[in-house]
């Protein structure tokens, strides 16, 4: 099959744009869907922060401001775990795909129960002391999620006040939670952890976005040079060695009055028509000598 030079060009810009799209879809897929993680885990760990400042607050101001009133009633409030809960669910409003536990082991607040998964990752957390934070994915039924772990750690000894041993918890929370949780807590001992989770889905779904919207306008930006390419082979170089060939057979036959050939410019192609011009003239002025 006889292919024109337009034709080669064309399949040789059309390979290798097929080549480059794949690849580029490949890299900016693997780069957008890396930069999807990275921001969702900076989300996770400002989360993170506010709960712990949230604990922090509840621990050396709210607490304090309570001795006098929890000798008498237990005040759920006063717990800066429970704080940090509660303060938290009302921030993840705003990032419903968001939640956050702090998983517990052996917790006082049956809610902090660690599910099997989350025990794990307290079970790592406690088999590495020096492990102050554990990123990973899980698997779930719905796709996969990704967390932020950190230790809770019984670093006060007051904490112990109220979960060493039942006899010494006030009445109140033995009232409330019972005498059989959150107890046999013992001192720089890690109890559970603080887990923020995300469904992957969300942040990849965004990538995905992203991505088709790139991957159309790089397909927009080829069709487009695809088009000019063609228009400028054609103006520049085709049209020019059609008229050249066209101009070839006619001298081949004899037909020595036909068209000039446009020898304007100082590229290649215009070279070669001064050139052909100069060897038509030349034949030319050799036919009519031996005519003569």
């Amino acid at each position: 099959m006889k292919l024109s030079l337009a034709a080669k060009f064309n399949i040789v810009f059309v390979t290798i744009f097929g080549v480059g799209f794949v690849a580029a879809s490949a890299v900016t897929d693997y780069l957008l869907r890396q930069d999807a993680r990275e921001e969702t885990l900076q989300t996770a760990r400002m989360l993170m922060e506010a709960a712990s400042a949230a604990r922090s607050y509840t621990s050396n101001q709210i607490l304090p401001l309570l001795e006098t009133q929890l000798q008498t009633a237990f005040l759920p409030q006063s717990i800066p775990s429970y704080a940090a809960t509660e303060n938290l669910n009302q921030l993840i409003k705003s990032h419903p795909d968001f939640s956050y536990k702090e998983a517990t082991l052996n917790p006082t607040n049956p809610r902090d129960r660690a599910a099997d998964w989350e025990a794990d990752v307290v079970n790592t957390l406690r088999a590495k002391p020096a492990l102050k934070e554990l990123v990973g994915e899980r698997v779930t039924a719905t796709g996969p999620v990704l967390y932020v772990a950190r230790p809770l750690q019984i670093t006060n000894g007051a904490c112990l006040s109220c979960h060493s041993v039942p006899n010494n918890a006030p009445k109140t929370m033995i009232d409330i939670y019972g005498p059989n949780n959150g107890f046999g807590w013992k001192l720089m001992e890690i109890i559970g952890a603080q887990v923020v989770s995300v469904p992957m889905d969300v942040p990849l779904q965004r990538a995905k976005i992203i991505l088709r919207t790139y991957m159309l306008s790089m397909l927009g930006i080829f069709v487009f040079l695809f088009i000019a390419l063609n228009v400028m082979v054609h103006l520049f170089v085709t049209r020019r060695i059609v008229q050249m060939s066209r101009l070839a057979d006619q001298v081949s036959l004899g037909k020595f009055s036909a068209e000039e050939l446009d020898v304007k410019g100082n590229d290649e192609l215009s070279m070669l028509a001064r050139s052909f011009s100069r060897m038509r003239t030349s034949l030319a002025s050799a036919m009519k000598m031996l005519d003569e």
